[in-house]
């Protein structure tokens, strides 16, 4: 293959790059959220310890594989994979590294929309003065969940106009689209931050209840708490968290590093992104919604109403708290932060296909960029017309979840195991401006795919809510010979519905496992495809070797 005719302009170009492309919505609205969920500090170490055991080394791997297959001109995961390995398996295995970038983006590109919708609603003051409910019902209206089958025109206006701003930027290029967004966008995503988490932090107290003080809701985040070391839902949520944040498992890293230079240090540069994204997290993510929405409604209400939601549904009520001037800027700076924050990590997520179609079939960055529009726009069209049936949520848990565990579990063991450890860590160090502690090498080839498919199988087999109690029963009544007490949650009970039953039809109306069954086919569809395209593309470079 021909050399890449793209480069990252810069060191800080990419690092932003990068950082943006790991700090996303998952930051600000999925963290907090699965921290409250999770007992608060009791989640933080499970998340700390995740992070030092499978977040940095597969930073590394993900890094190095990258760099390796730029060398080759490659810049997409089933030839960057094929390259390390010439098995031919692992190519299709690389198909994830396309596919769950294209089906997260398929109902990314849909939260990014509502973001742009409710900046400019906060700039026209369209929340002042309007109560908590209203709120609630204004954002059921704006995606007609009232419909059977839904139908928001506005929703999907804005969904075109958001899906035409990343196909335009993608079409510009690397230097030219991608890294002057992150360039203008991350700083911009941190100065929102820091104005939302300051005023979040110095709240108070604000007498609406008799807990009703942010300060309380820093507490409860911060303060550590032992017990959960003990808890495997705990592990398992703070490593979910993990792959989330940091986009690792998906094949936008490699797609990324395949473009530097092959002296370029990437080991600190992914440290560097990494962390950032922890701080963005960890310091400013945890600091605006949980201590604001505690300030007014009081820890417990948190507690039991903490959900993805409340940005939209909550946050426009809080914000009117401030006063009429500190409301909008408020709201504009958390919708903004929300917008930048989503896109340029939707950037990241459409790159891989750019390098696949350029790399293999030649096409220009303008037809690889309008190919990839057409594909997100059929892919999300069944996540934007049946958002009330569940098959946004399908999509998040197949593409956004499972997929992601899989594929770092395979990526990882074909670097420390198939490709082999001496020239892995190689790869890792050649050119690094740190000193990579040697401790990793046996961590990336032992520790971090053993922490890995511990997760994969807890997910696959959980039993009921997943405790340590909750295993304790499930072998008890496993070995009583009453079956396994499967997790609503679990992936076997996900797959096969067994806590239903297999029901898409009830009075010859279609049932929302139905819409979500047929979501399902139309990923194994697009899955497919991917791995034909990757067929085609191999026969074609046998034929010009």
């Amino acid at each position: 293959m021909a050399a890449a005719k793209e480069q990252w302009g810069s060191r800080i170009g990419l690092i932003l790059a990068m950082a943006g492309n790991a700090v996303g919505l998952g930051n600000f609205l999925r963290f907090p959220v699965q921290a409250v969920q999770n007992g608060g500090g009791a989640f933080m170490i499970p998340y700390l310890v995740s992070f030092l055991l499978m977040g940095i080394p597969l930073l590394w791997v993900e890094w190095a594989m990258g760099r390796y297959g730029g060398k080759f001109g490659d810049h997409s995961t089933p030839f960057i994979l094929d390259n390390m390995t010439h098995q031919r398996f692992w190519k299709y295995f690389g198909v994830f590294g396309i596919f769950t970038n294209i089906g997260v983006m398929a109902y990314y590109t849909y939260i990014e929309s509502w973001t742009l919708t409710y900046a400019i609603k906060s700039i026209k003051g369209d929340f002042l003065g309007m109560p908590l409910n209203e709120v609630g019902a204004t954002f059921d209206r704006y995606v007609d969940l009232g419909s059977s089958i839904n139908l928001p025109i506005w929703a999907i206006v804005a969904y075109l106009i958001t899906l035409i701003i990343n196909i335009y930027i993608l079409s510009r290029g690397l230097s030219g689209g991608v890294e002057k967004v992150a360039k203008f966008g991350m700083p911009l995503l941190l100065i929102f931050g820091f104005f939302l988490a300051i005023r979040g932090i110095t709240l108070g107290s604000t007498g609406r209840c008799p807990d009703c003080n942010s300060h309380l809701g820093l507490d409860f985040l911060w303060r550590p708490e032992f017990s959960s070391l003990a808890d495997p839902k705990v592990w398992l949520a703070a490593a979910g968290q993990i792959f989330f944040t940091l986009s690792v498992g998906m094949g936008t890293i490699q797609c990324y590093a395949s473009y530097v230079r092959q002296k370029d240090d990437i080991a600190l540069n992914a440290m560097s992104a990494g962390w950032m994204n922890s701080f963005v997290e960890v310091v400013l993510g945890a600091s605006v919604v949980i201590p604001i929405a505690v300030g007014y409604f009081g820890l417990d209400w948190v507690k039991e109403n903490a959900g993805f939601m409340m940005a939209f549904k909550s946050m426009p009520f809080l914000f009117d708290q401030f006063g009429p001037v500190l409301a909008v800027l408020s709201g504009l700076a958390w919708f903004g932060l929300l917008f930048f924050a989503g896109i340029t990590s939707s950037l990241a997520m459409g790159t891989p296909w750019m390098g696949f179609m350029e790399d293999e079939f030649k096409w220009s960055r303008n037809k690889a960029a309008l190919s990839l529009g057409v594909v997100i726009l059929v892919l999300s069209l069944p996540t934007i017309l049946f958002f009330g049936k569940g098959v946004f949520d399908e999509y998040d848990y197949w593409t956004g979840t499972v997929a992601l565990v899989l594929f770092a579990l395979a990526e990882v063991v074909l670097f420390g195991w198939v490709f082999g450890m001496d020239k892995g860590w190689a790869e890792i160090t050649s050119g690094a401006d740190m000193k990579v502690p040697r401790l990793y090498r046996p961590i990336i080839k032992y520790v971090t795919p053993l922490f890995i498919l511990v997760i994969f199988l807890t997910s696959v087999f959980k039993p009921l809510n997943g405790g340590l109690d909750d295993w304790g029963k499930g072998f008890a009544q496993l070995g009583a010979g009453q079956g396994w007490p499967w997790a609503k949650d679990s992936i076997v009970n996900q797959l096969f519905h067994l806590d239903t039953g297999i029901v898409w039809f009830e009075q010859g109306i279609p049932t929302n496992m139905f819409y979500i069954d047929m979501s399902r086919f139309l990923l194994v569809f697009t899955f497919i495809g991917l791995g034909a395209l990757v067929a085609i593309a191999s026969r074609k470079r046998r034929q010009n070797a």
